[in-house]
């Protein structure tokens, strides 16, 4: 069976990433930090339904959690043969000269070294030269990535960048032991955190929609059918590639 972990899945975009591959005969892993509840929840809904999955806590940008969670999924679900690093977080809401070092520091643990870190472990089970069988490496950047967050969220931005950049350099190296690795680039999406930031701060909500060529926010199961895509063997001779599923805000 085919094993496939997706860190910060226990709501949004990894969640329903992580129903639509047990739909369709996956082994998952839930990964989450903090939301255990939300995260069980996911496990009960996919099982209830005939899936397999576990839920496993992990911080993603600690070495220690992270091994700890590769060997987890060895003994309950097998060898990965796919990840898709989704955790991430955003920093303070200000300008460069406002930041807080200490979060900003938080935050490229999460968004860079966290899938640093995943993919290390995935890979000494995917890759050729460790017995592997290939796989597929997804990482879940932001439309940040080619706008740069100005005035707001520069850090995030600044990281997802890094994330892009770490995606080619993966995707070269590891072409030869059969593991792909690729981006997805998501806009403004509906996930439960966009929507309560919505609902408190409407301004922010028209400001991205002035900016988006198709008029409205992404639902998170348009996320996550790219995601699934990369996943798929449908996109077998795609790697060091980056998909923009942002409704036309940015692009290559």
């Amino acid at each position: 069976m085919s094993v496939l972990v997706v860190t910060g899945s226990s709501r949004g975009i990894g969640a329903e990433v992580c129903r639509m591959a047990a739909m369709e005969g996956w082994a998952v892993c839930v990964n989450y930090s903090n939301s255990q509840e939300e995260a069980n929840a996911v496990v009960e809904e996919i099982n209830a339904a005939g899936g397999n999955s576990i839920a496993v806590k992990a911080d993603v940008s600690v070495n220690a959690d992270v091994a700890r969670m590769f060997e987890i999924v060895d003994k309950q679900l097998g060898p990965v043969t796919a990840l898709v690093n989704n955790a991430g977080i955003n920093g303070l809401v200000s300008r460069l000269e406002d930041i807080d070092a200490e979060i900003t520091a938080r935050v490229f643990g999460v968004n860079v070294m966290g899938p640093f870190l995943c993919s290390k472990y995935a890979i000494k089970r995917m890759a050729k030269r460790y017995g592997g069988v290939g796989g597929v490496i997804v990482n879940v950047s932001s439309a940040a990535a080619k706008h740069g967050g100005a005035g707001s969220y520069i850090d995030y931005a600044s990281s997802k960048g890094a994330l892009d950049a770490f995606t080619v350099g993966l995707a070269k190296e590891q072409a030869k032991e059969g593991v792909r690795v690729n981006t997805l680039r998501p806009g403004a999406t509906m996930t439960e955190l966009s929507v309560q930031w919505a609902n408190s701060n409407p301004e922010w909500l028209d400001w991205v929609m002035e900016q988006v060529p198709l008029g409205r926010p992404a639902e998170v199961s348009e996320i996550a059918n790219g995601v699934m895509w990369l996943l798929s063997d449908k996109s077998s001779y795609v790697t060091g590639a980056t998909l923009d599923v942002s409704g036309g805000w940015v692009s290559p």
